[in-house]
């Protein structure tokens, strides 16, 4: 899973322009197209269009900012919020704020690790 991370974060620094390259140069080399099917489309712009009164039910946890004397707290509080994570993932995270420090996250979930973030000193929002 950490190599998953580093290949997310690498990616992540790509320009518009690289990543465009890339989808080509990954399409070339596997024989596949990355554009999506018209059939698979239309299911995608009905469910766009789904009421927005609907309760949520995932919530991205966001580390929005940490205080530079509360830096090592919720490196911690981050290692025990995302199961699996390096101290140097951790740290990475915290110093790049701000974050998604969970995403896709139940209610209760993103309302403890929210809990967590903030006694250790970090600001976190919820979307």
């Amino acid at each position: 899973m950490a190599d998953i991370n580093n290949i997310v974060e690498e990616l992540s620094k790509l320009t518009v322009l690289e990543a465009a390259e890339l989808v080509k140069a990954l399409e070339t080399k596997w024989g596949v197209t990355a554009a999506a099917p018209a059939a698979a489309a239309a299911p995608a712009a009905g469910a766009a269009a789904a009421p927005a009164d609907a309760p949520k039910d995932t919530f991205d946890v966001i580390l929005a900012s940490v205080p530079a004397d509360k830096k090592i707290g919720v490196i911690k509080a981050v290692r025990e919020v995302k199961a699996g994570l390096g101290l140097a993932e951790a740290k990475a995270l915290v110093e790049g704020a701000p974050k998604p420090v969970l995403e896709g996250a139940n209610k209760a979930d993103a309302e403890a690790a929210k809990k967590k973030l903030e006694e250790a000193g970090g600001k976190v929002e919820l979307k």
